[in-house]
């Protein structure tokens, strides 16, 4: 065979990309989207979007934090991104006195912004195609082994090399198509970013858990940050003595508004889709990841609302933590839904008997592709039982029960109990143990010990561990932190938590070479795999899947049908915000004040539509998943017209199969966000830095 560069040159050959589906990589645009993309709207050339020699929109687009997308929209370091991805940051500057969640936060001047400590924000500089340095002298029969051994390698000696021509940047190399390519990106990271304003939850996060991945949406989810640098306008620990930094690229703004059929592109940070997933795969979902993601996280979720609704402090302290877990949590609900609703494991069952009939004819035993499949199913059907009780640990354990992570070296041990409440966390403790119990024949060391101690009675072990713990307060922390080298030591060593967490790290670590090995399999037959799909259609234009780099998707602003006989229209209204109002639901669907005052007067200023309305949000048929929060949706000059921040319910399935018929992305209009800026908020000084159209 071939090396497999020769290969990956089909990926851009076929230069017909298929409507809609693809998170696409920017180097790859001009072979393979740019006809496409002009067919259906977009006035750009592919240079205007990435170019290698000269500032492009590229430039304008950052990773926010650690998981979500935003765009500088100012000279002056201004930045767009979600409501909910700026959320944590939000919480973490918030306090009873001052609830920026409850109550939204506008500077009106660079001196009232707020540094948001250990909020981080990535530009990406450089991007370079290094397959050929990181798999290129590897034989084509290579074990998977010895393809990954020598890839990593590779990679390390290829990152060191990096870190000397760009000092200062981060510099990743990550797979892409099951570890059949590889890119490098040089990032430049800035660390002094500041909260410049947010609205209230009650516009921020309108319709809460209920609408979350649901339309007709009408969730005003934005929030505004600027960059700082130092006097070199290069990164720069926080400092009053740092500058706005000053940005060569940002987007411009269009009031025009979108209509039925407008084109629509967006670009940012998709964080993990699994397209080449297979039918063995969707069965372990199906049958054991989602049903127990879903159950385990639902019973932690109500006990944390039940003191969140009784306690305002406590509900500041969680607020964050609640929204985090119940996204994926209906996010898992929906996933399941769609993929049995949509037939999408036949679907794949049939594209895998195509793949295996074209490897048994046409390829020879030694080069793997016959047996990719069989090694994949075995590696779902081998470590089965150790993933099921794998996560299980996890997410009723590490993640669920606050006080096992005082274990874990905590990063900010004075943020971490700022935002801990001993009272809920002992409740939540005492359901996960019981659940656990339920639901598992592989019981950690711990519960002989409830046995043994306390009768089999888990709720009276947990009073017991919570009530002579060390590290429930951080008043209590300090002072075992305050003890010399030795004392300490025996003192966390004597802290019933340790006793707890070794018991579940033991059994966590009884199951981890069943999973190691069943990992090595999959990933050799992952890669085969998706290697072996492309040979054999090498026409298709194929997409990796996300990874969290930087990717375009773009498309066109349509409505859809979820059900026969309905048809939802592609916007909404501030008239639909306010039927939704429910004092019954205080949470989730209260109408501030002011914008129903707002909404009395017609007072829309320049951001009303040509009927008079006020837009709040639209939908548009491009291919996005998490990650993307708080990417830029532009037109097809290029200009931002909103921000993406969900999908819709319907097409749950998308990270798995894209349905062309049914996938949307869920954008906040920017006229709705300036309309918030200005009429609501009044902060119309930051309306002066946009470069407005």
């Amino acid at each position: 065979m071939k090396r497999l560069l020769t290969l990956l040159l089909l990926v851009g050959i076929s230069f017909s990309a298929v409507a809609d589906e693809g998170m696409w990589l920017l180097p790859y645009i001009k072979k393979m989207n740019q006809k496409d993309m002009k067919a259906h709207g977009a006035k750009l050339k592919a240079e205007d979007i990435y170019s290698a020699k000269k500032s492009s929109l590229k430039d304008a687009i950052v990773v926010f934090g650690g998981g979500c997308t935003g765009e500088i929209v100012s000279p002056e370091g201004l930045l767009f991104t979600n409501h909910h991805c700026g959320y944590d940051a939000i919480q973490k500057l918030s306090s009873v006195e001052h609830d920026y969640l409850k109550d939204g936060f506008w500077a009106m001047n660079n001196s009232e912004e707020l540094p948001a400590e250990g909020l981080e924000v990535r530009f990406v500089r450089h991007i370079f195609d290094v397959t050929a340095d990181i798999i290129g002298n590897i034989p084509s029969t290579a074990s998977n082994e010895e393809y990954m051994t020598t890839a990593d390698a590779n990679k390390r000696a290829l990152i060191e090399k990096l870190e000397d021509e760009y000092p200062g940047m981060q510099i990743i190399i990550p797979g892409f198509f099951g570890n059949n390519q590889f890119f490098a990106f040089v990032y430049e990271v800035y660390t002094d970013i500041r909260l410049v304003g947010t609205p209230p939850s009650s516009i921020g996060k309108f319709g809460g858990d209920t609408d979350n991945w649901m339309w007709p949406r009408h969730t005003g989810d934005f929030s505004i940050f600027r960059v700082y640098a130092g006097k070199d306008n290069r990164p720069a620990a926080y400092s009053p003595e740092n500058v706005p930094y000053k940005a060569d690229k940002w987007l411009e703004i269009s009031l025009d508004g979108i209509e039925e059929g407008d084109f629509g592109m967006i670009m940012g940070f998709p964080g993990s889709t699994e397209r080449y997933m297979t039918s063995y795969e969707i069965d372990y979902m199906l049958e054991v990841d989602n049903p127990q993601r879903i159950y385990i996280r639902g019973e932690r979720q109500a006990i944390l609302r039940k003191h969140m609704d009784a306690d305002q402090a406590v509900r500041i302290k969680y607020d964050a933590k609640f929204a985090g877990s119940a996204n994926y949590w209906k996010n898992s609900i929906g996933m399941s839904r769609g993929i049995e609703k949509l037939n999408v494991r036949d679907k794949k069952a049939a594209q895998e008997a195509e793949f295996q009939a074209w490897a048994n004819a046409n390829t020879l035993p030694e080069e793997g592709f016959i047996d990719a499949l069989r090694l994949i199913a075995e590696s779902q059907t081998e470590a089965k039982e150790a993933n099921a009780t794998l996560q299980y640990l996890s997410e009723a354990f590490f993640q669920s029960v606050e006080l096992v992570q005082t274990m874990f070296g905590m990063y900010n041990p004075e943020l971490f109990y700022k935002d801990y409440d001993e009272a809920t966390d002992r409740d939540v403790a005492k359901r996960m143990f019981t659940i656990y119990r339920e639901n598992n024949k592989h019981l950690p060391s711990i519960y002989e010990k409830i046995d043994r101690e306390f009768g089999g009675n888990s709720d009276a072990y947990v009073d017991w561990l919570y009530d002579n713990s060390q590290l429930t307060s951080y008043e209590k922390y300090k002072a075992v932190v305050a003890l010399d080298a030795e004392a300490r030591e025996a003192a966390f060593k004597n802290d019933p938590v340790y006793e707890l967490a070794l018991s579940l790290f033991e059994l966590y670590n009884e199951f981890v070479p069943a999973v190691t090995a069943a990992n090595e399999k999959y990933a050799e037959g992952h890669r085969l795999y998706i290697k072996g799909l492309m040979m054999m259609q090498p026409d298709k234009a194929w997409a990796s899947d996300a990874n969290f780099t930087i990717r375009l998707t773009y498309g066109n602003v349509l409505p859809y049908s979820p059900a026969d006989g309905i048809i939802y229209s592609h916007y909404t209204t501030l008239e639909g915000v306010m039927a939704k109002e429910d004092p019954s639901n205080p949470v989730e669907f209260t109408v501030p004040e002011r914008l129903k005052e707002l909404y009395a007067k017609k007072d829309y200023g320049r951001y009303a539509d040509e009927n008079g309305d006020l837009p709040v949000a639209f939908l548009v048929n491009c291919d996005i998943t998490g990650g993307n929060s708080g990417s830029p949706v532009m037109d097809k000059k290029g200009r931002l017209i909103g921000l993406a921040f969900d999908g819709n319910w319907e097409a749950m399935s998308g990270d798995v199969a894209f349905e062309p018929e049914l996938q949307r992305t869920i954008a906040v209009d920017i006229r709705y966000v300036l309309f918030i800026i200005e009429k609501y908020a009044g902060a119309e000084w930051l309306l002066d830095e946009l470069t407005i159209k």
